[in-house]
């Protein structure tokens, strides 16, 4: 059983930068993705951005180069930069931990992002 819970969401204005991060219970060495998903009104959850466990990344079209996902195992945390921001990554953001091979899929409960034009 794996407990998230995400930080540093807030409000900012567009090209401004925010750095969320999502504190893990217990250990996420063995987890071998860890990922940030979003989801804004009226829209599917999305993939933003994962990073599986020896650190190879990927993100959606949408946040590359401006969004950076890293994961530091010995805190048991995961976090993603995010730089220029713009209207459009205005959304909830989760974090999540998943063991495919088991059928595990672990959710936070989300932290708000709204950057205004």
């Amino acid at each position: 059983q794996v407990q998230l819970v995400e930080s540093g969401g807030g409000l900012v204005q567009a090209g401004g930068s925010l750095r969320l991060s999502c504190a893990a219970s217990g250990s996420i060495a063995s987890i071998n993705i860890m990922g940030w998903y979003r989801q804004a009104p009226g829209k599917q959850r999305e993939l933003v951005a994962n990073i599986y466990r020896f650190g190879t990344t990927n993100y959606a079209g949408s946040v590359k180069g401006r969004f950076t996902i890293s994961r530091d195992n010995a805190k048991n945390a995961v976090y993603l930069q995010m730089n220029s921001l713009k209207p459009e990554d205005s959304a909830v953001y989760y974090c999540s931990a998943e063991r495919p091979g088991y059928g595990m899929y672990y959710w936070g409960k989300g932290t708000l992002v709204t950057v205004s034009s």
